[in-house]
């Protein structure tokens, strides 16, 4: 590899670690005759697959010049930075050498904005063009669509991409004119539009014609940046719910902010990212997904903000303990969903094994069941009724936030704690 072309590869491979859009692919690519790769070192990053398997991407930007000087991000234009550019044909030789050494299956594209969106988007489209066309790579990609470029742009690249997605950084278009003044929600929203657009009108055409393209067949994605600034937990959560009312939305990501322009007096002086508030966002992203919850079960106006010392699942249980406990032999599906400790494998499996005989204790361990949390809200065969609405939601809390010092200590701990309640 070239002297040059390494150099840029550290460079804009450094650029790229910020975004953390690009954790689940939700596409299969089998291979083809005459083709390399399918989507069953520096700059590479992991994908997941339907089926689970993990996907080594190259993660890598075009460039990390860019005519923006958003307050966030380290490639904004004030910074005194190294700078670096590939040209199309590098960028491609590039991901395809990565192939044929076995570094990578994938390939993750972004880039900051040179002249204007449009400009630096048909680059990008140019590079998974060739990819696709000239070299048969099969491999999973995923673009970054720049916002405020055209919708011819994203309908192409949408031809070649398996996943396309526009960043809406910031969850309130007030905070994004603060931190990017350059930037609004519309410039977003519209590429955003195009993607769900293109999907709709493949997934038609290949209703009546299975040989028709495929267009963004893993959908889009978004992230959004979490502590740059005041927004609450519930304006962010209300933000995500209304992205997935699109139907080709598949993932929001929440990235804790890194004050990487700690001397912008706009951003906030944290020392560390938040990342606690980052995970219980995407704890409960994934309840509002694939648990039936509502934003405003999770969070509400008297709590809009989530809970940093617990899961909100098990917050939001014992703050209603009058729903507890539950019947494993008798709820339905929706109950159990609601129990602490249960996921969705485990409420599916529990509905299958009960029809072969009432479920006890044992049984609930063997199906992986956390039965440390779900013990004080549930009751079936052998196991003691000492659930939250006996023992009390103060005293389940603690028990289940306080560490362990050992069994003599932790026994009477426990002992102290049940006096108390």
């Amino acid at each position: 590899m070239k002297e040059e072309i390494l150099e840029k590869l550290k460079t804009l491979a450094e650029s790229a670690k910020y975004d953390v859009s690009c954790a689940s692919s939700g596409t299969t690519r089998k291979s083809i005759p005459g083709g390399i790769g399918n989507a069953a070192g520096w700059g590479i990053c992991h994908s997941f697959t339907e089926d689970g398997r993990c996907v080594s991407l190259l993660k890598i930007m075009l460039t990390n010049y860019c005519i923006y000087d958003c307050a966030y991000c380290i490639n904004r234009r004030s910074n005194d930075i190294r700078r670096a550019t590939f040209t199309v044909d590098e960028l491609v030789e590039l991901t395809i050498e990565f192939y044929r050494r076995n570094y990578i299956e994938g390939l993750f594209l972004s880039s900051g904005v040179i002249n204007n969106p449009d400009y630096t988007m048909e680059r990008m489209v140019r590079v998974v063009k060739q990819l696709r066309t000239i070299h048969k790579f099969n491999g999973y990609i995923h673009m970054k669509s720049i916002p405020g470029c055209s919708e011819q742009l994203v309908r192409e690249a949408g031809l070649y991409a398996d996943r396309l997605s526009v960043n809406i950084e910031i969850p309130t278009e007030q905070n994004l004119k603060m931190l990017a003044p350059e930037k609004s929600h519309e410039s977003v929203f519209k590429p955003m539009l195009y993607i769900q657009q293109g999907v709709l009108e493949s997934s038609e055409e290949r209703r009546k014609f299975t040989s028709a393209p495929r267009f963004a067949p893993a959908g889009q994605s978004t992230q959004m940046i979490i502590g740059a600034t005041d927004e609450n937990d519930k304006q962010i959560l209300n933000t995500s719910a209304a992205l997935y009312q699109r139907p080709s939305m598949k993932r929001v990501y929440y990235s804790g902010y890194i004050p990487v322009n700690s001397y912008d007096n706009r951003l906030p002086a944290l020392k560390q990212p938040p990342l606690v508030r980052e995970n219980r966002l995407y704890q409960a992203d994934w309840l509002m997904r694939f648990y039936e919850f509502k934003v405003d079960e999770i969070v509400d106006d008297s709590h809009p903000n989530l809970d940093l010392e617990i899961d909100p699942k098990l917050s939001w249980a014992l703050h209603h303990p009058e729903y507890f406990p539950v019947d494993i032999n008798k709820a339905d599906y929706t109950q159990i969903l609601r129990i602490p400790g249960i996921g969705v494998k485990s409420a599916k499996l529990i509905l299958v094994s009960r029809r072969y005989g009432k479920l006890n204790a044992t049984a609930l361990k063997k199906m992986g069941i956390v039965m440390k949390k779900a013990q004080y809200f549930i009751t079936c065969n052998e196991l003691p009724a000492f659930t939250v609405n006996e023992a009390s939601p103060e005293y389940v809390r603690r028990m289940l936030t306080t560490k362990k010092t050992g069994k003599g200590k932790d026994n009477q701990l426990q002992l102290s704690l049940v006096f108390d309640s």
